[in-house]
């Protein structure tokens, strides 16, 4: 099968995932489950194009394992975090901008559909690295998609840990978290995230699939420039005093050790 035709596979498997999730969220009147399944989003996709491609098999097993694992940690803590928690003050915002009689269809396509959209379209590196191998050997490219990976998964796993034992202790409400990763980075679970992508990026790269690395191109740009680091830098500028110190001595995305 040819790339593109696979590619809309994915593109099939991912809109039926999210018009599903639609569905349910309107029963629920809780736009905020679209975020839950990030993550396992991506995991479906892998899986859709595992089956679909004829590359190198060990690279292909490597990438379904290294995105499940990614993708189902994410899943799982999102859900740990939300579950119960309510809608968004984002999603109630779009509720009382639009209206009830309003949101329950626009919300398909200024989120579900979007989201969708812009996660095939992020998927291309998983796509990459399966369809076409280079060589049938791991490369150098492999092992740095994979350092990259692991750095990434540890900054993004470690930062979400480190910020939920911080807020669950009362005494933390209203201050900044400035230990651990957080010391050597205002956002280590984004920064974490990025990495991870350049890793499939990488790893697309050495199987010789190049114009899919835009996929982690696009990542990283979304996570820094809008749904990510600004977006939450401008809220906790206004909700924490703190943070403008925090702001003048710490990396705002790539760690580095702190300004005296």
């Amino acid at each position: 099968m040819e790339f593109l035709e696979i590619y809309l596979y994915g593109l099939l498997i991912i809109i039926s995932m999210m018009t599903l999730l639609w569905i349910v969220s309107i029963f629920l009147k809780n736009v905020s489950i679209v975020d839950i399944f990030w993550g396992f989003g991506y995991v479906l996709a892998g899986i859709v194009y595992y089956f679909f491609t004829e590359g190198y098999e060990l690279r292909k097993l490597l990438v379904l394992s290294l995105v499940t694992i990614w993708g189902l940690r994410l899943t799982m803590y999102l859900a740990w975090r939300n579950i119960g928690k309510g809608e968004d003050f984002r999603y109630k915002e779009f509720r009382r901008n639009y209206g009830e009689h309003r949101y329950w269809w626009v919300s398909f396509f200024q989120t579900f559909l979007l989201q969708g959209v812009l996660m095939w379209l992020i998927s291309a590196p998983l796509l990459g690295a399966q369809y076409t191998s280079a060589s049938n050997s791991l490369n150098i490219f492999d092992y740095l998609g994979i350092i990259f990976w692991i750095i990434g998964f540890t900054f993004e796993a470690g930062g979400d840990y480190q910020l939920a034992k911080f807020k669950k202790n009362p005494g933390n409400k209203g201050k900044v978290l400035d230990t651990g990763f957080w010391r050597y980075t205002r956002h280590p679970n984004y920064f974490g995230d990025a990495a991870v992508w350049w890793g499939f990026g990488l790893i697309s790269i050495a199987a010789g699939s190049y114009i899919p690395f835009l996929g982690s191109l696009l990542m990283t740009a979304l996570i820094i420039k809008v749904s990510g680091v600004a977006l939450l830098e401008k809220s906790l500028k206004d909700k924490k005093p703190e943070y403008k110190t925090y702001i003048e001595k710490t990396s705002a995305f790539i760690p580095w050790f702190p300004k005296k």
